[in-house]
């Protein structure tokens, strides 16, 4: 008698977990509210960049804007680069951390997803705290400033990593000219394509980014506004937000 998987093989049939397939942009027994996070995290990312680079004068998310801000500043000898300069290698740091601690959790067979959430909730929420007894400007930044900036950057560096490691399938929740290139170009092959496969597969692919690029818009829009009209303390926003992608993970 042969093993069923042998039968399988005879008939013509794969087992589901034995077939070899492309990942489809979500997995499809994702839950609603799973599928909601990419979109509150894009709106998180929108959020932290604009009040960010209001407020200390980088980009948070946003690694390329900040190489070309200390080009500009270095060529221009605009002296006060500090938090650029910390930027980049925080940021990176940030990340190889991020994956070590994500290995040593799907040790103890847990999933990342959640704490690595809760770390970007502490880390933005950390960044919030040192600024609100500040006024300074951020010229003359003193040292709480620098560390704010610093931990607003290694937070939208986890996020970064937990997109790449727990939400594998879903488009970058950061960087909106891969998003915007991916849509178009799905879009076009939806519209112009002739492989029936791959019409599906792009727009299937168009349909999870579209909401991603809306919510990082939406994000800068509400970050803008909220900095207008409290300043430094608009650092709470994507704070606060992050805090509701935790409370959305853990109920799906």
């Amino acid at each position: 008698m042969g093993t069923p998987g042998e039968h399988d093989a005879v008939a013509g049939n794969v087992r589901p977990q034995n077939r070899a397939v492309s990942a489809p942009p979500m997995d499809a027994h994702t839950s609603h509210r799973a599928r909601l996070l990419p979109i509150m995290l894009s709106v998180v990312a929108g959020s932290a960049d604009v009040t960010s680079f209001l407020g200390l004068g980088l980009f948070s998310a946003h690694v390329t804007g900040n190489l070309v801000l200390l080009t500009a500043h270095i060529v221009a000898r605009i002296r006060d680069n500090a938090c650029l300069v910390l930027s980049v290698p925080i940021f990176i740091l940030a990340l190889g951390l991020t994956r070590l601690l994500a290995a040593g959790l799907e040790a103890l067979h847990i999933s990342a997803l959640r704490p690595l959430l809760l770390l970007e909730v502490l880390m933005l929420g950390g960044s919030f705290v040192l600024c609100l007894p500040s006024n300074h400007p951020r010229n003359q930044a003193p040292p709480s400033l620098l560390l704010a900036s610093q931990l607003i950057v290694a937070g939208m560096a986890v996020q970064n990593a937990l997109v790449a490691l727990s939400l594998r399938g879903a488009p970058s929740t950061t960087v909106m000219t891969t998003n915007l290139t991916r849509f178009i170009m799905d879009t076009g092959e939806a519209l112009l394509g002739r492989n029936p496969a791959e019409v599906a597969e792009a727009r299937h692919r168009a349909m999870d980014t579209w909401p991603v690029i809306i919510g990082f818009t939406a994000g800068a829009g509400l970050g803008a506004v909220c900095f207008a009209a409290a300043g430094l303390k608009s650092l709470g926003l994507p704070a606060g937000l992050a805090l509701l992608a935790l409370v959305m993970s853990l109920k799906s």
